[in-house]
């Protein structure tokens, strides 16, 4: 029986947390609700590198694994009811920096990805191509970055220096969750399939 890593069921649980949580944009003062946001990263985000850590431990192969990379990205993207104007900004956004962490966990699993140039550097490479409108171009550059920090390496501080508000922004606090969760809780790393709990959220 194949595994699920992640269920339209926990999804849906995450989104009932948002809708309770009354989440609205304030000018001033950062609302305590929006918490739920981080949270809702956090568990896609180890969701992914628990997938990452059985294909390491040769439990799953690099086939399966990219394709359970696809289903995750897939029950994430499903909207079946409105959470409030507010709360739907923020669920987007939330969207697109996710898209960095499935595209850079697939490319980790994959190990094609360039493992020399400094990330600072292509931080800037991935906003360039995005001002000149190859956006595809800049999400390739990210998800090597994301593979990278992956791997354990940690993302410049100055790569985040003068960063204008675009695309690659968002996507790069995506990258940015990945690093955390790793600093987090890092028991996904000896989790071999052996004793899987099935706990959900």
């Amino acid at each position: 029986m194949k595994e699920e890593f992640y269920t339209p069921g926990r999804w849906q649980n995450w989104m009932n947390k948002i809708k309770e949580s009354g989440f609205t944009l304030k000018e001033s003062d950062e609302d305590p609700s929006a918490a739920v946001f981080v949270y809702v990263m956090d568990d896609v985000v180890l969701a992914c590198l628990k997938v990452i850590a059985r294909c390491g431990h040769g439990t799953i192969s690099k086939d399966e694994a990219i394709s359970t990379i696809d289903e995750i990205r897939e029950i994430v993207s499903e909207r079946d009811e409105s959470l409030g104007e507010d709360a739907n900004m923020m669920l987007e956004s939330l969207n697109t920096a996710l898209t960095a962490v499935f595209f850079s966990s697939q490319r980790y699993i994959d190990g094609g990805y360039d493992k020399k140039t400094p990330l600072g550097k292509m931080v800037k490479a991935a906003v360039e191509s995005e001002d000149a409108g190859q956006m595809e171009a800049a999400l390739g550059i990210l998800s090597d970055i994301g593979a990278r920090v992956i791997g354990g390496e940690a993302l410049p501080e100055e790569a985040f220096a003068d960063l204008p508000y675009c695309l690659t922004a968002e996507l790069l606090d995506g990258i940015d969750a990945i690093s955390a969760a790793q600093i987090g809780d890092d028991s996904y790393k000896e989790d071999d399939g052996s004793e899987d709990d099935g706990k959900d959220s």
